[in-house]
Parts: C-alpha cells; sequence; structure tokens
C-alpha cells in the first residue's frame, strides 16, 4: 500500500475499526474512507454498490459486523447470522466487482469447533461441531472465510481473513446486556464498588437513571449490589484476550505484508485454511479475570459464581504461530491493557 492508497474501513466506530483507524493514522495513511451506518447500511445491497461505484476504493478493511457476548449471541441468533452474511457478502462481492486490490476480512476464533484441540489452529477450521451458543455468528464468519478464498480461486482477487482472539480495549461496548466479558466484568464491579463506597450519585449518573431505587433494581437483574457481583459460570473456563491496539498493528502489518498467494503451496491440490489467527498465546480463567479486575477497581466485596449459568467452551487459546512466524508480536500485556482501559472508561466511557 501507498501512503496515499484509498482505504475504505468499514465499521470505523467499532473497537476494531476505529483502532484500526487510528493505527493507519499513525503510520501516514492520509485517504482514509468511512461511513457511518446511517451514511451507508452495509445489509442494503444496492447501497452498498452505489458507495463503491462511486468512492473505488483501492484497499478495503471489513470491520463491520453485529457483535455481542455470550446473551447477545444466544439470545439474538437470527439477528447475528442474517445481518453478519449480509454484510459480508456486500463488501467482499462489491470488492470483486470494483477490482479492489486488496481486502481484509476480521473473523473471530469463535470459527473453531468446540471440542477443538489446544492450542487452536488454523487448519482446525470444520473438523467438528461449533459451540452451541454462537454457532449463528461462527457460521457466518466461516463463510466469510469462505467466500474470500472462493473469489481467490476463482477470479483472482487479493483478499485475506484474521481471526483475532478475544478482544478488549478503548471504545469497547460496556453495555450489561450485550457486552463481552471483560468490559461486562469491570463495568458490574466498578458499579459495585460505587455501591459498596456509597456513592450513589455515581451510580446514577452512569446508569442515567432516575434514582438509587431504580439503578438498584435494575442492577440486581445482573447480579451487582454493594457485597457482590454475579458472574456466570464456574469461572474455570480459560480465556485469551488481545488488546485492540495490538489487534490494529497485527491487522496493518498483514495487509502491507502479506498476500493471498503468499498463504499457501502452489502444489496443493486443496486451497484452503489460509486465514490466520491473531493471538497472544496467553490466557487466564474467567475466575482470575475476574479478581485481577477486582482488585484493578478496588471492589472490597465478594464475587459469586452461578453455576445454573453456561460456561461456553472450557478452553478456547489460539495459536498464533503463523502470524509470529512473519515477524509480529503483540506488546501490550492484559493487566497493563485493563488498567489502561478503566482509566478510560472512567473519563470518556459511553456512559459518561
Amino acid at each position: 500500500m501507498q501512503k496515499s492508497s484509498k482505504i475504505y474501513v468499514a465499521g470505523h466506530r467499532g473497537l476494531v475499526g476505529s483502532a484500526i483507524v487510528k493505527n493507519l493514522t499513525c503510520k501516514g495513511y492520509a485517504n482514509l474512507v468511512y461511513r457511518t451506518h446511517s451514511e451507508l447500511d452495509l445489509t442494503n445491497q444496492q447501497a452498498v454498490a452505489e458507495f463503491f461505484e462511486s468512492e473505488k476504493p483501492e484497499y478495503v478493511i471489513l470491520a463491520a459486523a453485529k457483535v455481542g457476548g455470550i446473551v447477545a449471541n444466544n439470545t439474538y441468533r437470527a439477528d447475528f447470522i442474517y445481518e453478519n452474511l449480509q454484510i459480508q457478502n456486500n463488501v467482499i462481492h462489491q470488492s470483486y466487482v470494483n477490482k479492489v486490490k486488496k481486502l481484509l476480512f476480521l473473523g473471530s476464533t469463535c470459527i473453531y469447533p468446540k471440542n477443538a484441540p489446544q492450542p487452536l489452529k488454523e487448519e482446525y477450521l470444520l473438523t467438528s461441531e461449533l459451540e452451541y451458543t454462537n454457532e449463528p455468528y461462527a457460521i457466518a464468519k466461516i463463510a466469510g472465510i469462505k467466500m474470500c478464498e472462493s473469489y481467490n480461486l476463482q477470479y483472482g482477487t487479493n483478499f485475506i481473513s484474521v481471526m483475532p482472539t478475544n478482544l478488549y480495549g478503548l471504545g469497547d461496548n460496556f453495555d450489561l446486556q450485550t457486552s463481552h466479558v471483560l468490559p461486562a466484568l469491570i463495568r458490574k464491579i466498578h458499579l459495585a464498588k460505587l455501591l459498596n463506597e456509597k456513592r450513589y450519585e455515581e451510580v446514577i449518573q452512569d446508569l442515567h437513571v432516575k434514582n438509587l431505587e431504580e439503578a438498584k433494581s435494575y442492577l440486581a437483574k445482573f447480579g451487582v449490589s454493594e457485597n457482590s457481583v454475579e458472574i456466570w459460570g464456574s469461572g474455570k473456563p480459560r480465556r485469551e484476550f488481545l488488546y485492540s491496539e495490538d489487534m490494529a498493528d497485527a491487522c496493518v502489518f498483514l495487509l502491507e505484508n502479506r498476500d493471498f498467494k503468499d498463504s499457501y503451496n502452489a502444489t496443493c491440490k486443496e486451497i484452503k485454511n489460509t486465514h490466520i489467527n491473531i493471538g497472544t498465546g496467553i490466557d487466564i480463567s474467567i475466575k482470575e479475570l475476574a479478581e485481577l479486575i477486582q482488585n484493578i477497581v478496588g471492589f472490597k466485596g465478594s464475587l459469586m459464581f452461578n453455576t445454573d449459568k453456561p460456561d461456553g467452551t472450557m478452553v478456547k487459546l489460539t495459536d498464533s504461530g503463523k502470524l509470529h512466524s512473519l515477524g509480529w508480536k503483540h506488546k501490550v500485556e492484559l493487566e497493563d491493557g485493563i488498567r489502561t482501559m478503566y482509566e478510560w472508561y472512567l473519563t470518556k466511557g459511553e456512559n459518561k
């Protein structure tokens, strides 16, 4: 890519997209194109076609997606598969039609089978059944990988796919109903701390409610009180977390240094599993994560694990050996990243 290349970042306001825009800008890429959802609905086939015809981007980063935690994934199953398939189909196809030089498709490591060996290697894709709670989202992302590979093989496009592990960072979603586990824990434990310290006005302000009674009633739905915080599951599942700015750096690194033709051996009869994992190679149990956040936030109460709720996959650690062999490795360790994220939430969070 040239510094003047026109680059379209789909989903530029999200956790992933905003970090990628920041990384590109810091590296001197000045010709970035993006649209808000109100300006361009990526599920609308005609609107996407008209946008590509008008703007003619040279490079595309497909970071737009409908995302959420285990509750949202399991509750809004139809929305997750429909909207993600629509977005992918429209953007990938129009990238082909309009001769985009390279497209980067972002998926998730939830594409791998529930009982796949650990750590998760790229070749484990489609070897057994998926985790039920996020199956619709995972199927959509698998379709995106296969769509990129198929267009490359049939039409000679240069579409590459990356599968980041669980992400967190500045600008994350802290909504208690739809957020992922790490930002949800930060907010729940923070609010429990405020209740414990009788800082009631801050609780009311954070939740945008009328009074303390309403705040306590709402928080009780999520197991948050002045003395304890309820956490779904046993706390035993282990997860890997990657700081969003590290993920963005890996994406730009691959855009600059990796093409589809580099992802397979030309003598192979079947070209598949050409995607690349992005992770740290380090995991932590949910219990250990919650205790780490509790320590950073300074909550003096108890953490209660509700074993009547699902754990999901027990272990999910990414093998990022392929990416590491290309010369990239993460820089931000988990404790440092959480501290930075919590400080951001206190000053600039979406609920302030």
